[in-house]
């Protein structure tokens, strides 16, 4: 890798789900339009990574070849990969996705490679790094403003901590969308940076130069594209 990339690469996890597009109707592999829009808008160029395969060698084959890595949202994560058996809301985990990205975040660790986690993606970080998360946000805090209903974002405000590599991107206050009925309770190796009033999660990020930033919301559906200039301009400046 040169000391500077003119147009780095970004790599973006993806569903692997039923879809249903012209005449076809059958799984594919597939991600929101916002997330790589939001990459070339940043200067990067997106590359889509489909759970094809959580062989660790084909991870770091894949890392090799990115400048960065965005772990996007998605589906819960299987409560066995931090060690806690089901809860009644929790469904739908995908351990293909889980395995496929589990590989990637160990070969981006020890590549050093930048790396931004998005809802499903935060809460994969913290329990792959020895955390847990919170089943069902809505038993945690009363209320159900983080995920008000299928196919809807919700509003949160987000106090950052001043000092911290996200303030430095989005400031000490903001509101975000958000979507998300679990979230973060530990996160070994992370320092908490923003949580909302009700004391969710919302940002975390790991010490040292590397960029490693995970955030609760959904910077992809907002016009704010600090966190994606800030990923693409760090893996614009590896060496």
């Amino acid at each position: 890798m040169t000391a500077a990339v003119s147009t780095p690469l970004i790599g973006l996890t993806t569903y692997r789900e039923e879809a249903t597009w012209g005449v076809w109707s059958q799984r594919a592999d597939l991600l929101h339009h916002e997330y790589a829009d939001q990459v070339v808008a940043a200067g990067g160029v997106p590359v889509l990574l489909p759970p094809a395969t959580a062989d660790p060698a084909h991870a770091r084959a894949v890392v090799a070849r990115l400048d960065g890595l965005v772990v996007c949202g998605g589906a819960d994560v299987d409560p066995a990969r931090y060690g806690q058996e089901a809860g009644a809301h929790t469904s739908g985990w995908r351990p293909d996705r889980d395995a496929w990205e589990a590989a990637l975040l160990a070969a981006a660790e020890e590549a050093r490679l930048p790396v931004l986690g998005v809802c499903r993606g935060m809460q994969l970080m913290a329990a792959e790094a020895g955390g847990s998360l919170d089943q069902h946000t809505p038993d945690v805090v009363g209320h159900r403003e983080h995920s008000p209903g299928p196919g809807v974002f919700g509003t949160t405000e987000v106090a950052v901590t001043a000092g911290s590599r996200v303030a430095a991107m989005v400031g000490d206050r903001l509101r975000v969308p958000c979507h998300h009925h679990q979230s973060v309770r530990e996160h070994p190796g992370f320092t908490v940076v923003a949580t909302a009033a009700d004391g969710t999660v919302e940002a975390m990020e790991a010490p040292g130069d590397r960029f490693c930033v995970a955030v609760q919301w959904h910077p992809e559906k907002g016009t704010e594209l600090a966190l994606f200039r800030g990923l693409v301009a760090a893996a614009g400046q590896r060496g």
